[in-house]
């Protein structure tokens, strides 16, 4: 194990104790912590481990995602993990398509595969490694396919700078040469979580995106029947992203709250959708206090992704920016809101900030999100995955649903967090492991409906009966006053395995996963083709 740091402008790399710093270990069976203590001031960049591990090419390898939408999975050796680097240049900047994952500060390699805090590898040989320092700084495991002897472990410290005599923990991780040993333990450490009632909602976004109106939003709402519990307002009630207290007279004339009235009188919780640390080019909000926005170190503001007009990441740190969002939450709280979805939160750390790492700034902020919203009902999205853990009641455990199985080839070049079917199928499975422990997954929507879908019927099967099985969010943006009597059929079966199955098992061998679960005491087995998107 070593330390990579600096020290007055100057790097550092030592495994030893030495003039500036001590450290501290301690190991006890499958629990290894490492702190330590400086003993002068410095910037620490990142401590590194080599833990000898067999690595086999007929394994597979759980490599967690950085954030809610990148892909997910149990992956053999030989595959690559999908980048930017074959995107033309241009468009990538045009577009920050390298700001939605870690692209910004990993470097991808054909010969390296890499995950993110919880790891695990099934078949000759077994491990299961997982990171309990995540407050100070995320673990990342990496795979490298031409040393086939060793796990390398890094982590993330870089930016936390330390004063003299102050002392940090750097390591502190469980590994297992059992999966099975590593999953109780893990279970052991993060228990199940306190009962919270499954979702079973409407948002508009996957029908009319940002084409929403006043008139659409009351027609869904009155097809829906005593079944739901959650009816949200998705993306496009507003002027621009960033202008949240500006709502669209246009499409909405009589504003939000009489809409949040009828919800209610439904019996349905009311939901809102933000992104409260993005301000779009275009918004007011940026125009009006461009301080707003976190600068790098050239003075320019810090792109966050090219959405809408394309948009930027709020300075966490700037006392102004933060009490507008407090502001704006507490809004739409008064307004009656019960149910917020929170967006785009991984932008809050694109900016780096001094004397903080990564983990801290996504720590803090999510954190601080929390505190505004009290007991409401919180859905992270975008989001890191383990900084989530105590700060949202729901996740988003994958991208977002394409109306396509896997979209066009050229959307297929885009980066690990795009749109697509197929890929957020696999992380509702791979991440459910995650559920009820750390958050209750949300997998996304559903979609049953025929029109405006490029999706086939037993693609569309597949997915609603897996999000039921997997989740413990089940929404969808159908109109279901259109739905005919075999569709019907299908959901109701759906609701019966979301609010009555359990999943015993599931496992991969050649693009088929197997997966057994029992409904009112009978054991089921089925086959989901992760090619074809359907279930044999």
């Amino acid at each position: 194990m070593y330390l990579e740091y600096l020290k007055e402008g100057k790097k550092f790399v030592t495994c030893k104790d030495n003039e500036d710093i001590s450290f501290i270990s301690k190991e006890n069976g499958s629990h290894k912590e490492v702190s330590i203590l400086a003993k002068s001031n410095i910037t620490l960049l990142n401590a590194k481990e080599e833990i000898p591990f067999k690595l086999n090419k007929e394994d597979v390898y759980f490599l967690n995602g950085y954030q809610s939408w990148t892909d997910t999975k149990e992956f053999h050796l030989k595959e690559r993990l999908r980048n930017i680097k074959k995107s033309p240049h241009l468009i990538v900047k045009k577009f920050g398509m390298d700001k939605y994952g870690d692209s910004t500060f990993y470097k991808y390699s054909i010969n390296r595969s890499h995950g993110y805090d919880v790891f695990y590898s099934k078949g000759k040989y077994e491990s299961f490694i997982y990171n309990l320092n995540y407050k100070n700084a995320y673990l990342l495991i990496e795979l490298i396919k031409n040393k086939k002897d060793k796990i390398y472990l890094t982590s993330m410290l870089e930016g936390i700078t330390l004063k003299k005599d102050e002392e940090i923990k750097i390591f502190d991780y469980h590994f297992f040469s059992s999966f099975k040993e590593g999953l109780s333990s893990f279970y052991k450490d993060f228990p199940l979580l306190a009962k919270k009632e499954k979702i079973f909602g409407y948002t508009s976004w996957y029908n009319y995106y940002q084409n929403i109106n006043e008139e659409i939003i009351l027609r869904d709402l009155d097809a829906l029947d005593s079944r739901f519990n959650v009816f949200q307002i998705d993306d496009g009630f507003e002027t621009f992203v960033g202008d949240w207290l500006d709502v669209d007279k246009n499409k909405f004339p009589n504003g939000l709250e009489p809409i949040v009235k009828k919800i209610h009188e439904k019996g349905y919780k009311a939901g809102i959708w933000l992104a409260p640390f993005a301000s779009e080019r275009n918004s007011k909000t940026l125009k009006e206090h461009p301080e707003w926005v976190k600068k790098d170190k050239k003075g320019k503001p810090v792109f966050a992704g090219g959405n809408w007009s394309g948009f930027y990441a709020l300075d966490f740190y700037n006392k102004d920016a933060m009490n507008y969002v407090r502001k704006v939450i507490t809004h739409y709280m008064d307004m009656g809101f019960d149910f917020f979805k929170l967006d785009f939160l991984y932008a809050i750390a694109l900016p780096t900030y001094e004397g903080k790492s990564r983990a801290m700034i996504q720590n803090e902020a999510y954190a601080f999100l929390r505190e505004i919203l009290k007991d409401k009902l919180v859905l992270g999205c975008g989001a890191n995955i383990i900084s989530s853990l105590n700060n949202f009641d729901y996740l988003r455990v994958g991208p977002d649903v394409s109306l396509s199985f896997n979209d066009s080839w050229v959307m297929q070049l885009f980066h690990r967090e795009r749109p697509s079917t197929k890929v957020t199928l696999q992380n509702t499975i791979f991440r459910s492991i995650f559920n009820e422990h750390l958050f209750y997954n949300d997998p996304d929507v559903f979609l049953l409906r025929d029109e405006n879908i490029s999706l086939s019927l037993e693609q569309r099967i597949a997915l609603t009966k897996l999000n039921a099985l997997f989740g413990s969010v089940l929404m969808t943006s159908d109109d279901i006053a259109t739905y005919d009597e075999s569709k019907n059929e299908i959901l109701d079966e759906a609701l019966d395995i979301f609010k009555n199955g359990k999943v015993l098992s599931y496992s991969t061998s050649n693009k088929i996963i197997n997966i057994k679960y029992s409904l009112h005491d009978k054991e089921y087995d089925i086959n989901y083709d992760v090619t074809r998107g359907v279930i044999n």
